[in-house]
């Protein structure tokens, strides 16, 4: 009774301080094992990982709308294929300007999708397959229809006025820093109620979180300790870097406070030994230590975007030397550690990393036409018609991500081999088929599945071997 007392009162007295204070608390868990407590069942290093869209999976009621229960009925599909660990895209309330990476209420569940019932319903029945779920974790912004920034422009005393990051004069560096130039005019937007200047890192109706401020923090521990109740095994944090950089008007030069990332892993192991988080983290090699941490008590994961690039590289120059630089570059790391492999995601194919020459040399292989490309840096096109619909190059690709050190993961429309046109949108929209309005989130994952009414599966999928060292394309319709 006692020591679930004293870990009730370290919960309660952790969540009003911030980030900070997590290592001095941890010391007051039960037994006393906090500050030695170690990840024991390194399951992210076998794991393999399977990203895709509720909205765009399977429609259960005809609205034309993927909703948790269709996503339910085919977890014994998504099981058959070897998958061992579903990360879910955004599907909190949200405004959908950003398909979903815009969210106004980090506890609750978009209606489109179904319930918190539901959502603990298909939790609990992947646990049932030996599926782990992650979700995604954006807390680097909100949406402005989030109460927090509606309070925080309205009330200068209220304590959300400082959850955001205000300016009373525009800033001289409203015009850098753009994640997608072209796109975004400004990093800064004037707020006619507020009457200031409000920081957005990404769209201007993404106002930023004042991630240094300890009620953020401890708001940030909160929204993950209740998914983990609720069944979630872990969360690919989106954009680390800037989540743990300094941020306002008088910050030349953002400074990251790398100390963020263990206080996040404390509190994570503190409520769920197991939990892991995946950063997504475009990083050089030199700082990849600050993110794992030099005992690996940081992020357990991080996506290997070096390797990504270069192997995309040797695939079109038929030269694999710099992807075994990239791969010697980036083998250090702790023993607790993971890198994530992946071909393509829900951005861009980012080729930022290489030289100018290799750029050009990936450009022509697989995105002449200047509508595969953007911001001069990526491609936006499925793995599939980048490969020339090839199944032979396409398998040789799938291989070395199932082969090459770390965790594979892929996700719905990339294993599926589908042949596509270019994707037309921009920024996280780079993976996006035309469907005629914009956001930023790359439709790769979120083009909808076709099930066949015959076999109830998906027409074509990647399958995996159980060692994990082969992809297989297998045609089911």
């Amino acid at each position: 009774m006692a020591a679930t007392t004293r870990e009730s009162e370290a919960s309660g007295t952790r969540s009003e301080l911030g980030w900070g204070t997590a290592r001095e608390l941890g010391r007051l868990s039960p037994a006393g094992i906090w500050h030695n407590r170690m990840i024991k069942d390194l399951w992210y290093k076998n794991a393999v990982i399977y990203c895709l869209s509720v909205a765009t999976y399977m429609d259960t009621n005809g609205d034309g709308i993927g909703d948790f229960q269709g996503l339910m009925r085919r977890l014994d599909y998504l099981h058959g294929l070897g998958i061992t660990a579903i990360w879910l895209m955004p599907f909190q309330t949200s405004p959908g300007r950003d398909d979903g990476y815009d969210i106004s209420d980090y506890y609750g569940v978009n209606p489109a999708y179904g319930t918190l019932g539901d959502f603990v319903e298909f939790t609990h029945a992947a646990s049932q397959r030996g599926i782990r779920i992650i979700i995604d974790l954006v807390v680097n912004h909100t949406s402005n229809e989030h109460k927090w920034f509606q309070e925080a422009r309205r009330d200068p005393q209220s304590k959300y006025r400082d959850w955001c990051v205000w300016a009373k004069k525009r800033p001289p560096s409203t015009n850098k820093g753009m994640v997608f130039p072209g796109v975004q005019k400004s990093t800064w937007s004037y707020d006619s109620i507020a009457k200031q200047w409000y920081f957005h890192r990404f769209y201007n109706f993404q106002p930023d979180l004042n991630t240094q401020n300890p009620q953020v923090q401890s708001e940030i521990l909160k929204i993950m300790g209740f998914w983990v109740q609720l069944g979630v095994s872990g969360f690919r944090m989106d954009a680390v870097p800037f989540v743990i950089s300094s941020k306002g008007a008088n910050v030349p030069k953002p400074r990251e406070r790398y100390e963020m990332l263990r206080s996040i892993r404390e509190f994570l192991q503190w409520r769920e030994g197991d939990s892991i988080i995946l950063a997504e983290a475009n990083v050089l090699p030199r700082t990849d230590m600050n993110y794992f941490g030099a005992e690996g008590d940081r992020m357990q994961m991080m996506f290997n975007f070096q390797v990504n690039q270069n192997l995309f590289y040797a695939l079109a120059a038929a030269d694999a030397r710099p992807l075994v630089k990239a791969m010697i570059k980036t083998k250090t790391r702790p023993p607790t550690s993971q890198w994530g492999n992946f071909l393509r995601n829900h951005d861009e194919l980012d080729l930022g990393r290489l030289t100018e020459k290799q750029r050009r040399a990936v450009f022509e292989a697989f995105g002449p036409n200047p509508q595969d490309q953007l911001y001069e840096r990526g491609i936006r096109r499925r793995p599939a018609p980048m490969l020339g619909g090839d199944r032979r190059r396409i398998e040789l690709a799938y291989s070395l991500m199932f082969t090459l050190p770390g965790t594979p993961s892929s996700a719905t429309a990339m294993s599926l081999a589908w042949a596509t046109t270019w994707l037309c949108q921009n920024g996280r929209a780079a993976g996006r088929q035309c469907t005629g309005h914009a956001s930023r989130t790359a439709d790769l994952p979120r083009t909808k599945s076709q099930w066949c009414r015959s076999s109830r599966t998906a027409p074509t999928a990647i399958s995996t071997s159980t060692r994990r060292t082969s992809a297989v394309i297998r045609i089911h319709c």
